[in-house]
């Protein structure tokens, strides 16, 4: 254990291996969900599920393990949720994309964000960014990562009536039509959808309620490891109350080798004649796949600048010398380049494998509150990951309404940096407030950012101060803009 913590600095980070092993382990639960969404999201492109499920462990297990062990930082990467949807969605349903075509994307769009961290730009946005978005978009990771929760335990109902339906399965809704073609996937109802909180009347928001007194209760009294306590008592009182689940269990590993067979249809297929080279066969599509690939950047690369500003100022992983330091000469001064670095690589990795982008997690604030603060957390979850390809049946006990607690009370803990914004003053506190607000109302960080970005351009223009606002932000504003005009064209 000593060498352990030798290598990864655990006691000049103020932690302890104990410590940083209950955070990887706390971590892995609060995210263990993606992998059983993300192969069903994936597979409806006609992408194997089983070799979509390991592809997806694999990635996350090598990507985590790599930003743990290079960076050494508490952080967790998966294929993003939001990026996988827009993968089967919009590029393929909509666009008319194959997957492998889409995989090539993602292979060329993790490319692209290795070459503007390399050459330093992704840390020059970082540095460009105003202290008080900064605070901001860590108060808004803390309104995402605790509506995620909210939205996990069942709190809250959506009504819809059919005048609010938009869409259904990415086309327009016909209220005489009742039968889809492969049933109903996806929804999208316009704001005459109406939130209301639930009757408690279900289970999982019930078992979501006593786990998270649960946890508050072992927070305010202090006890060690108190989120992954509360993760372990709900999941087994689940299973108390319903021992049916246990029937689901399966340890035969004779489907070991199919699902592997399986993943030798998705490896590599990102750089086949149905991947790369079909992808660039057809010039009049070029302007089409520079702009989805471009989507899939600006995406990836916000989301990920969010999460390492939002969990890093607050928690102290990222220093202020980290942040000012970024903009000198020279490659990989800091801890925050090696992890921006270590993001960018693991995009790559996933679509080898045959995924969507794989990028940092929100649910590692879990694992932070829980007083994870180096790579020792990233390497246990890591381990989680790999021992997911054969322990898969265990990770199914862990219900929702289980992890839905932990993200709440980790997000009440971002909160913290909403006192460190002037909401005195209105030209800081109309961006502040729409970066913060926007990553929990569009769920999606980058959104975020870009409505922040935008909005502190617009303030500080009509206030006479357009010349104190950085070039960075004024290209990243315009290139946001830019996406949302092609979005809508698409």
């Amino acid at each position: 254990m000593s060498k352990l913590a030798e290598f990864f600095h655990v006691q000049e980070e103020g932690s302890s291996v104990s410590t940083e092993i209950i955070a990887g382990l706390s971590t892995f639960f609060a995210m263990s969900y993606i992998i059983f969404v993300n192969p069903a999201i994936l597979s409806e492109t006609g992408m194997p599920y089983q070799g979509v499920f390991l592809a997806t462990l694999i990635s996350s297990a090598l990507a985590t393990l790599f930003i743990g062990l290079f960076a050494n930082v508490p952080y967790a990467l998966a294929p993003g949720m939001g990026l996988n949807a827009f993968f089967t969605y919009t590029v393929c349903f909509s666009l008319g994309f194959t997957w492998q075509e889409a995989l090539a994307m993602v292979f060329i769009c993790g490319l692209f964000n290795i070459v503007i961290t390399v050459t330093r730009f992704r840390q020059l946005i970082i540095a460009a960014i105003p202290v008080s978005l900064q605070h901001a978009i860590s108060t808004g990771i803390g309104m995402f990562v605790a509506y995620i929760g909210i939205k996990n335990a069942g709190f809250i109902t959506f009504t819809s009536d059919p005048g609010s339906i938009a869409s259904i399965n990415g086309q327009a809704f016909d209220a005489s039509q009742s039968l889809y073609e492969g049933g109903i996937n996806t929804i999208i109802s316009t704001g005459g959808a109406v939130p209301g909180i639930t009757s408690f009347t279900d289970q999982t928001s019930l078992l979501a309620l006593a786990g998270l007194i649960l946890t508050i209760i072992l927070m305010l009294r202090g006890v060690k490891g108190a989120i992954l306590i509360g993760i372990i008592a709900i999941s087994v009182i689940n299973v108390i109350i319903n021992p049916d689940v246990l029937s689901t269990l399966n340890f035969d590993q004779s489907g070991l080798g199919a699902s592997f067979a399986d993943l030798g249809t998705t490896f590599g297929a990102a750089f086949g004649q149905e991947g790369m080279l079909s992808l660039f066969s057809d010039p009049a599509r070029l302007p089409l796949v520079i702009m989805t690939i471009f989507a899939f950047s600006l995406s990836d690369v916000f989301d990920t600048i969010g999460t390492f500003i939002g969990t890093g100022r607050s928690s102290g992983i990222f220093s202020e010398a980290d942040i000012k330091n970024m903009s000198k000469a020279g490659m990989m001064n800091t801890k925050l380049d090696k992890a921006l670095f270590g993001d960018v690589v693991g995009t790559s990795l996933g679509a080898i494998f045959g995924t969507s982008n794989t990028t940092v997690f929100a649910e590692s604030t879990v694992g932070i509150g829980n007083g994870g603060r180096t790579g020792l957390t990233s390497t246990v979850v890591a381990i989680c990951f790999a021992a997911c390809i054969f322990l898969s049946p265990f990770i199914s006990l862990v219900p929702g309404a289980a992890t839905a607690p932990a993200l709440i009370i980790v997000g009440i803990m971002m909160m913290s940096s909403v006192q460190e914004i002037d909401w005195s003053d209105f030209t800081e506190a109309v961006p502040a407030f729409f970066a913060s607000v926007f990553m929990a109302y569009a769920y999606s960080i980058s959104y975020g950012i870009a409505a922040g970005f935008i909005f502190y351009c617009i303030v500080k223009t009509v206030n006479g101060e357009s010349k104190e606002v950085h070039p960075i932000i004024w290209g990243a504003s315009a290139l946001f803009l830019i996406n949302f005009v092609v979005m809508a064209i698409l």
